[in-house]
Parts: structure tokens; C-alpha cells; sequence
């Protein structure tokens, strides 16, 4: 029975690695318009800030865990490398002011916050306890960054428009919590299985909302917007589009990879 329940954990890795990899490369649409224009004014970094957070955290626990976590370093290790491409590009085209805070923002979260949590986990933990430390951080910011949709979800009722909601992107990131939930429930790993719960009823309520508002007249003009809700793991599309640029050039992202 064992060996069924490994198996079956590796099967859903392997999907959740995949679909995690388009996720991942999703906003090259994004970024190449950022270099036709020259500019990343008008975009923001958080959600690139925070996929790279995720992407870091996900790869300690993996290597404190150790044993069957080899597809949590394989995809988040592509994920830290991707988000730093991405954010390395952004800095380069970004206005000094909107350069200077995502520093800022770099070195508070990816820098000393992640710092500390290694170094207290390091020190003050050990073993088992270790491990269910790093568990509940991760859980616990994983479960903050699947709750971001519904900052969207408000909006679209609001509105009664889908504009900042694409369906694709919605059914994807359905389809990733839905792979992670089993290989974390496979693994008995809860950890990684319960987030991905809230990612999979978000995502249905997402697709609700959209079949029940894509044919209705929006209330108000909308406002150029960008909104988080990721990669984070995690972390907007069809496959190769999870990136919805909107009028004018606002993105809204919406992923988390694992």
C-alpha cells in the first residue's frame, strides 16, 4: 500500500511540475512588453517579490524533509531561478522610485525575513519540530496568498465584469492545487495538501463568477489595476499566458505554485 501511495504521489508531482512550469514561464508576455516599451512603469514587482519568497521557503522545507521531496526542489528551484530573471528585468526598466522600493521590498522579505526564519529555525529548532515549524510558515503564507483572489472575486461583483478575471487563468491554477493537494495527501504531507484546498475552492468560485458576470454590462469604468493573488506557488492565462495585461498595461496575477 506503501508503494501505491508513493506512486501515486509521484504521478501527481509530475503533473504539478508541469503545470507549475507554465505558471512559472507565464508572464514572458508580460516582460516582453516591458522591454518593447522600456519601460516597467505602470507594472508592479510584488507579485514576482513574493513568488520568489514562496519558491525559497518551499526548497528549506523540501531539503529539511528530505525524503520524497525531490519535485518540491526540481520545481521551486526553476521557480527561484525564473522570478530572479524576471525581477533582475524589472529593476532594469523600472522608474528610480518604483527600482528603489522593490529593493527595498527584495531585502525585507527575500533577505532578512527569510534570513531570520532560516537562522531561528536553524538555532532554535531541531528535528521533527523543525520540520513542523517550517510546515506551518509555509502553510500559513501560503493560505495568505490563496486568499488574495478574493480581493478580485469583490471587484467582479462590484463591477459585473470579468476584465480582471480570466477564465483560463482561473482554470489552470484550479488544475495546479488540484495536482498539489493529492501529492501532498499522497504523501500524507498536510502541509502542502490543506493550502491547496482553499487554492481549489477559489478557483471554482472564481469560474462561477466569471460564467455568471462575461455577459453582463460592467457598472463602472475600470480603473487600471494590478491585484496579487501568487507563485505562489505560487503563482493569470491559458497555459502560456497566466498574465492578464490589461488597458493600458496593468497585469494582475493571481498564482501560487505549490
Amino acid at each position: 500500500m506503501a508503494i501505491h501511495r508513493d506512486t501515486w504521489a509521484f504521478v501527481f508531482g509530475l503533473l504539478g511540475n508541469v503545470i507549475s512550469f507554465m505558471v512559472f514561464l507565464a508572464p514572458i508576455p508580460t516582460f516582453y512588453q516591458i522591454y518593447k516599451k522600456k519601460s516597467a512603469e505602470g507594472f508592479q514587482s510584488l507579485p514576482y517579490v513574493v513568488a520568489l519568497f514562496s519558491s525559497m521557503l518551499w526548497i528549506y522545507y523540501a531539503l529539511v524533509k528530505s525524503d520524497a521531496s525531490l519535485l518540491l526542489i526540481t520545481i521551486n528551484s526553476f521557480g527561484c531561478v525564473i522570478e530572479t530573471i524576471y525581477l533582475a528585468i524589472f529593476l532594469f526598466y523600472a522608474p528610480k522610485k518604483t527600482r528603489f522600493s522593490t529593493i527595498k521590498l527584495l531585502l525585507l522579505l527575500n533577505v532578512f525575513g527569510f534570513g531570520a526564519m532560516l537562522l531561528s529555525t536553524l538555532y532554535l529548532t531541531s528535528g521533527p519540530k523543525r520540520l513542523s515549524v517550517i510546515g506551518w510558515i509555509s502553510l500559513f503564507f501560503n493560505v495568505s496568498v490563496f486568499a488574495a483572489p478574493l480581493c478580485i472575486m469583490k471587484r467582479v461583483i462590484q463591477t459585473k465584469s470579468v476584465e480582471f478575471l480570466p477564465f483560463s487563468l482561473s482554470f489552470f491554477l484550479t488544475i495546479n492545487a488540484i495536482m498539489w493537494f493529492f501529492y501532498g495527501l499522497f504523501l500524507r504531507d498536510y502541509y502542502i495538501a490543506l493550502p491547496n484546498t482553499l487554492g481549489f475552492l477559489f478557483g471554482i468560485l472564481q469560474m462561477v463568477l466569471y460564467l455568471i458576470y462575461r455577459n453582463a454590462k460592467p457598472q463602472e469604468p475600470m480603473k487600471l489595476q494590478e491585484l496579487n493573488g501568487h507563485i505562489g506557488k505560487l503563482s493569470t492565462m491559458v497555459p502560456s499566458e497566466p498574465n492578464h495585461v490589461a488597458k493600458g498595461g496593468a497585469v494582475i496575477e493571481t498564482a501560487s505554485i505549490v
